[in-house]
């Protein structure tokens, strides 16, 4: 199986899982979610953009995109929890 189609079925997966914690309530399944949408763009950043391969690339994009997830799960957690 080549990389791109490896890629493409780890999306599928997150996609799946996406659906399936999608009508939990709660922070936690939103937590979830951010999660998911994190693998989500690593699987692209890494995978289709080839940034894997590119040294600092992906950590350079990952890692202020973690931060703004955790800052919007926190939110979530002063307004809902």
């Amino acid at each position: 199986m080549s990389p791109l189609t490896r890629t493409w079925a780890l999306l599928i997966a997150l996609v799946a899982a996406t659906v399936l914690v999608s009508p939990v309530p709660g922070v936690a399944a939103m937590g979830a979610l951010l999660v998911l949408a994190w693998l989500k763009a690593r699987a692209i950043l890494g995978g289709f953009l080839h940034l894997r391969g590119a040294p600092g690339w992906l950590a350079a994009l990952l890692g202020p995109l973690a931060l703004w997830l955790a800052a919007v799960w926190g939110l979530a957690m002063v307004a809902f929890g």
